[in-house]
């Protein structure tokens, strides 16, 4: 069975993105670029965290981190990444309309419309039994996921900035218990890992 991971970029208070989203601003209104920083600018500081969000089998994803429209999709759109995404892996985009699969360079999308359980278990024979499914966000996504404890590992890096407002990891989460395996600080982001702990 593979492992199940989340990694979420996540500000001070608790944000990992602002209100508003649009084409034009991938993380809507608010210092969010600053969420990011780690992954491009202080890349060299953060290369190991980076590895590893880019290194799971298969990943799963809400339908705003592929889109910031509602369904039905723009036919033409194939995600915020362009031609050349960076996961290199299948990726299961939940989503309540269906889609033709979106072949691009090593990644191909794949737009499920049976929920949470149905796209965990085409992540499941995607990443074979030693594999890793990571689910990719947004923080609505990782929450069902986490209520529906089927994460295993929980990875949030969080930026020197304070949102005030957005989308908030945990939000309605019930109590959950958590044990830290690790925790790194570089100077755009403090890396911090969980094992979710069963009851």
């Amino acid at each position: 069975m593979p492992i199940t991971t989340a990694d979420m970029m996540m500000s001070l208070d608790g944000y990992t993105a602002g209100l508003n989203q649009t084409r034009e601003r991938p993380f809507g209104d608010g210092p969010v670029e600053e969420l990011e920083r780690w992954m491009f600018e202080g890349v060299a500081d953060n290369r190991a965290e980076v590895d590893a969000v880019v290194g799971a089998q298969a990943y799963i994803m809400g339908r705003k981190m592929f889109s910031p429209e509602r369904a039905p999709f723009d036919p033409d759109w194939i995600g915020w990444w362009g031609e050349e995404p960076p996961y290199r892996a299948p990726v299961f985009v939940l989503c309540s309309s269906e889609r033709e699969p979106i072949e691009l360079t090593g990644t191909t999308f794949h737009f499920v419309t049976g929920g949470i359980h149905e796209a965990h278990e085409r992540a499941t024979a995607a990443a074979g039994p030693d594999g890793r499914i990571d689910i990719a966000g947004g923080a609505t996504t990782v929450n069902e996921y986490l209520r529906a404890g089927l994460i295993d590992e929980l990875r949030v890096h969080v930026s020197p900035v304070i949102l005030g407002s957005g989308t908030r990891l945990f939000e309605g989460m019930a109590p959950t218990l958590l044990e830290q395996v690790s925790g790194r600080t570089s100077p755009q982001a403090t890396h911090i890992t969980y094992r979710v702990r069963r009851s």
